[in-house]
């Protein structure tokens, strides 16, 4: 008798501590290093995680591309074998064709444009696509303006690209765009990316200051080149086959979190850049301004870029950014 009661004791004692005992784990695949702008928006997600959950969630973080690229990582989400990554949207374009649209060059002039279609009802109609692929969107962070980096010569006009062998991803508006500005895109991770330059098997690249010098860029790059003819937006995602296994409220926490920590991380990132540009210009890379008449000339370049996308992504979805802008 005395051990039944023991047992049914153990039995409730089991039962009203469930949520301790139900603690949730997860893998957190990211590209850059820990120090970086998409790193430290990782950190504080973590930290956020923790405490809203009052440690029932733990989150591990494996910076600097060690469980794989962008490519490889979220196809692991749609697998369920890694939980949470924080690729750009350019990422989610072979699969949701109209996340294409942000990828649009000269899309946007500045962050509050950003700020204003990710935020919004257009960025939600986007993430409201991903599930179907097996993946959960939490916010949008942010990357950064684009500019461009080589070692062969200063890019101040449009034909200064031409020739010039120039990374990047497997994204093919990415690819349409590098070909329009006259140079030849060659895809590549961003793992592989500072050999290649270092070999010059490729001349160039194009990505924000954060990054060009969280990758330490500027010591295979001789040019720096503000073209800001791209804004990067990155994208915390959950594997669906995890998240369906969450609680209401776990999700909660998650999608809180992420969105908490987003004004973190676009502070980071806006630091970063500035900062950026002052350190590689005193590291010896040779930094130059594009004048806003070339600036035009550039857009005008890749405006058969939006003519050739706009019927993949949708004129409406165009018109409705185009919209939101003005």
């Amino acid at each position: 008798m005395k051990f039944k009661t023991t047992l049914l004791l153990g039995l409730l004692a089991a039962a009203f501590s469930g949520s301790t005992l139900a603690a949730v784990t997860g893998k957190f695949a990211v590209t850059l290093p820990e120090k970086s702008h998409q790193g430290q928006g990782v950190a504080k997600f973590v930290e956020l995680v923790k405490a809203k959950s009052g440690g029932e969630i733990d989150i591990k973080p494996y910076y600097g591309g060690a469980l794989g690229d962008d490519v490889k990582v979220t196809s692991a989400l749609q697998g369920g074998t890694i939980e949470f990554t924080v690729p750009q949207t350019s990422t989610l374009t072979g699969m949701v064709k109209p996340y294409e649209v942000l990828d649009f060059p000269f899309l946007f002039a500045n962050t509050e444009q950003a700020e204003k279609v990710l935020d919004g009802p257009i960025g939600q109609k986007l993430m409201d696509l991903l599930p179907a692929h097996g993946l959960v969107g939490l916010a949008y962070w942010e990357n950064g303006f684009f500019n461009a980096t080589n070692s062969k010569h200063p890019i101040a006009k449009v034909e200064d690209f031409k020739g010039l062998k120039f990374r990047s991803i497997q994204a093919r508006i990415t690819q349409e765009t590098i070909k329009a500005l006259g140079a030849n895109p060659v895809p590549l991770a961003v793992p592989e990316l500072y050999t290649a330059l270092e070999t010059k098997t490729i001349d160039g690249q194009g990505t924000p200051n954060a990054v060009i010098a969280a990758l330490k860029l500027y010591e295979v790059q001789k040019y720096l080149s503000i073209t800001q003819h791209t804004y990067g937006a990155f994208i915390p995602l959950a594997s669906k086959k995890f998240w369906d296994k969450l609680t209401p409220d776990q999700q909660k926490i998650l999608k809180d979190a992420a969105v908490e920590a987003r004004a973190y991380q676009r502070q980071v990132a806006r630091d970063q850049a500035a900062g950026a540009q002052k350190m590689m210009a005193d590291k010896g890379i040779q930094v130059n301004e594009v004048t806003a008449e070339e600036h035009a000339r550039m857009r005008a370049a890749v405006q058969p870029v939006w003519d050739m996308f706009t019927p993949d992504v949708g004129a409406d979805l165009v018109k409705e950014i185009e919209a939101a802008i003005k």
